[in-house]
């Protein structure tokens, strides 16, 4: 049980620098040493806590010594297959403690790990392994049969390893050769020389354009979240994480994790999150501390009276998106006392952190870091979607409160020469990210993807993302994936996939508006995306049209389409809506558009 008492909670709303100065504090020794990694902080952790709960879920529990030694037999597991420093492996895992001890284990050893998003399949699973270039697969027996059956049929070339007991047929299962394996600390030739530099993990994040792109993250930028989170939380041995957000994801996998572990805490993984459980797992576990994303808070401030909401003994929560409206509900309803927003994204040079509490700011940098960081915003061409050129062809930063895109400028790093951007797997993806000559010549920044403003306080504020993306149920969608299965099925001439805005909800609902000839069966066509895309990238919306409005330039009209929404009072076209609980498509009328607006549907 934690010993937080209520002045321990109540504390917790210290002066902001301090909690600056402490996350410079962890982070400024890394670079001291370029062979130190997480591992290895972790190993030195393990020598106070030997015995101390590090992870528990319903599936399993690993004190700390347990943990350690788990991802040892996984490092030996990984030298036994000739796996080599650099090659990578494919984990595709419920929420578990397991995870991390699989990827901590390989990442011991040099071998890379790509974190697959669980709500993939078919194509999107095959294009995100062949990605990677993964010589192995790692399937969980929850996913062996899509895992297998995407493999199959995309004919690539890697051999697949379960894990769990199922119906895994001939395939090895790495669970039962870890048995045999020692958990002692590697010695001798089994260590291999590693570098902050080196990569440790492939991330999955649709980036702003096309396909989801393997995000490259290095031991650098793992060490620098957890111990960066780890000071500006405070963390310490008494603290304990519920952690419900995915472990394929940076801020689930990496953040809410090691940012306590390496303080000698707890964390609590739950394999997915439940408002009707969310309080009772926080007082069971006693935890002091949990991550969250904007629509998380949304569910719970909606959800109806828990007594257990009121016997708590959390002192911070940590996360991104949370909307000035829901913020101040969230904090009011739930007693929080402390939250702790923060902007970033998985392959971005920049973060912001708002540790004021100021609602709806997504954070503000200090004077004292702004010496170190250049972010910006610029002045956008909502016509061409990118930084709008001025006199002389260069960028302007935007007026106190103006739109624009957020951009940080690409340094150098001294001790080794490489660059703080350290992009995709996809080189040319990468460079599609680097704005150049933007304020002098020559000069190179990152385009961070997201429309943002500052007031005149410094305080940043999130609005939209650019591009070919959007956010839905706490994902990224990426629409040129979901225009090709659309595309793919009998009937569709012509397709636009954009977002559209719902009152009270977090990001935007996918639409899709078609044009389409007499083989168009909607009943077959439900059932063709579901077979292919995750739940959260099915269009909610699906407008048909006689033909598609197009630019000079052939490009979709986007923004007109979205101006409209999914009101049918605005368009002569019928629109459908994926009407819940069996989502199936059924015409929207007047009465189904004003029961959406007034939330009487669970989407």
């Amino acid at each position: 049980m934690s010993d937080f008492s209520k002045g321990d909670r109540l504390a917790s709303r210290r002066n902001a620098n301090k909690d600056w100065l402490r996350a410079l504090s962890r982070t400024a020794q890394i670079e001291n040493n370029s062979t130190r990694l997480l591992a290895d902080e972790f190993d030195e952790i393990c020598i106070d806590h030997s015995d101390k709960l590090a992870l528990t879920s319903g599936l399993e529990s690993f004190t700390f010594s347990q943990l350690r030694e788990q991802s040892n037999r996984y490092a030996r597991w990984a030298i036994e297959q000739n796996l080599q420093k650099g090659d990578a492996v494919c984990l595709m895992m419920e929420n578990r403690p397991e995870y991390i001890a699989i990827w901590l284990g390989l990442n011991r050893v040099g071998v890379v790990v790509a974190l697959l998003n669980t709500n993939l399949t078919h194509e999107s699973l095959a294009r995100c392994v062949a990605i990677s270039k993964a010589r192995f697969i790692i399937l969980s027996n929850v996913f062996l049969a899509v895992g297998t059956a995407a493999l199959k049929n995309s004919h690539l070339v890697l051999k697949i390893f379960a894990h769990g007991e199922g119906e895994n047929g001939h395939l090895q299962r790495v669970d039962l050769e870890l048995s045999r394996l020692s958990g002692e600390p590697l010695a001798g030739q089994e260590k291999r020389a590693l570098t902050l530099s080196d990569p440790a993990l492939y991330i999955y994040t649709s980036g702003t354009t096309g396909y989801p792109k393997a995000a490259v993250v290095t031991h650098r930028r793992i060490l620098n979240w957890s111990l960066w989170f780890c000071g500006l939380m405070d963390a310490s041995q008494r603290d304990r994480m519920y952690n419900c957000l995915p472990l394929y994801h940076s801020v689930g996998g990496v953040v809410a994790v090691w940012a306590v572990l390496l303080a000698g805490g707890s964390v609590v993984i739950r394999e997915r999150f439940s408002a009707s459980s969310f309080w009772t797992d926080i007082v069971a576990y006693d935890c002091t501390l949990f991550q969250y994303i904007g629509e998380l808070c949304r569910y719970l401030v909606h959800a109806p009276f828990c007594p257990e909401e009121r016997r708590h003994h959390l002192r911070l929560c940590v996360g991104n998106g949370l909307r000035p409206d829901v913020w101040q509900a969230f904090e009011q309803r739930f007693s929080m006392p402390r939250i702790l927003e923060f902007y970033a994204a998985t392959e971005s040079t920049f973060s912001l952190y708002n540790v004021e509490g100021e609602p709806g700011a997504i954070g503000r940098i200090p004077p004292f870091i702004g010496q170190h960081l250049s972010v910006k915003v610029v002045k956008f061409d909502f016509d061409r979607e990118e930084p709008l050129r001025c006199e002389g062809g260069f960028c302007r930063e935007c007026e106190p409160d103006e739109i624009g895109e957020a951009v940080a400028k690409i340094e150098s790093r001294v001790h080794d020469g490489s660059l703080n951007f350290e992009g995709y797997l996809d080189r040319s993806a990468s460079e599609k990210k680097i704005l150049r000559d933007v304020f002098a010549p020559g000069d190179a920044w990152m385009r961070s993807g997201d429309l943002m403003q500052k007031d005149r306080r410094g305080f940043y504020y999130f609005i939209d993302r650019v591009g070919e993306s959007f956010r839905w149920k706490g994902e990224n969608v990426a629409t040129s994936e979901v225009a090709e299965v659309i595309s793919s099925f009998p009937g569709i001439a012509d397709v636009a996939v954009y977002g559209v805005e719902i009152k009270g909800y977090d990001g935007r609902a996918g639409m899709a508006a078609v044009a389409i000839d007499d083989r168009f069966d909607l009943a077959f066509f439900k059932r063709h995306l579901a077979e292919r895309l995750p739940e959260y990238a099915q269009p909610v919306f699906l407008r048909v049209c006689k033909a598609l409005h197009v630019t000079e330039t052939f490009k979709h009209k986007k923004a007109f389409l979205a101006a409209q929404g999914f009101d049918p009072g605005k368009t002569d076209e019928s629109i459908f809506f994926a009407e819940p609980p069996r989502r199936e498509y059924v015409r929207l009328n007047e009465a189904i558009h004003r029961r959406i607006l007034d939330g009487a549907y669970k989407l």
